[in-house]
């Protein structure tokens, strides 16, 4: 039986297409996670595929590590299905390392939160979010932990899916970057101590973008 007690899941696309983009930010979460704790990674999938990302990746590929944060093991998991297939990926590490669904923080991009919101709840629905959906029709529940995270819904009728493949804009990367670190800060407490901890100590009740402009405002 392996020592993990949780498991942190960032979703996200594989290649570098995708890197920097909204959609990614599950990825980019967790490599933070893992440069913090000096984790590697460790590949099911070879440099060779994001060479050609027309092939189909082999079934439940994924990148993942293992690390500690205050006397508890716990592993970093980045499926490389495609975000639509996350599921794949994470229900056999689930198996694998011997948890259950609580045991996992699933960490996603969220557009019905402004830019750099943090939200972290226990369970509830997909909102609509493909890996997400994947993940609980996988694993036949709703009931894991999950952080959001706002990337904002700038964007017109018809052009969502261009807009979450798409990099953050000039004036959102301070705040991204600062997100990042904080909800990298936040799965370590959900990794040492749990969800409820993790949702005490992170959530934000507004985006750090949002605050900087009323704070702009009163000033002028």
């Amino acid at each position: 039986m392996s020592s993990v007690r949780r498991l942190i899941v960032g979703l996200g696309n594989p290649g570098p297409k995708y890197a920097g983009t909204r959609h990614n930010i599950g990825f980019e979460v967790a490599d933070a996670v893992a440069e913090a704790r000096g984790i590697e990674w460790e590949s099911t999938v070879r440099q060779s595929f994001f060479a050609r990302l027309s092939a189909r990746p082999p079934q439940g590929a994924h990148a993942f590590g293992e690390g500690r944060y205050r006397g508890v093991r716990f592993g970093l998991l980045k499926p490389l299905t495609f975000m639509n297939l996350s599921g794949q990926a994470v229900a056999p590490a689930i198996r694998r390392l011997g948890l259950t669904a609580s045991d996992i923080l699933v960490i996603v991009d969220d557009i019905h939160l402004p830019t750099g919101a943090i939200r972290i709840r226990p369970s509830g629905s997909d909102a609509g979010h493909n890996g997400m959906r994947d993940i609980a029709e996988v694993l036949n529940s709703n009931n894991f932990p999950r952080m959001r995270i706002g990337v904002g819904n700038s964007f017109g009728r018809g052009q969502q899916v261009r807009y979450v493949l798409a990099p953050f804009d000039a004036d959102e990367q301070d705040i991204i970057a600062e997100t990042i670190t904080t909800a990298s800060q936040a799965a370590l407490t959900f990794a040492s101590h749990g969800v409820s901890a993790a949702m005490n100590r992170f959530n934000r009740k507004a985006s750090p973008l949002a605050e900087e402009k009323d704070d702009s405002e009163q000033a002028s």
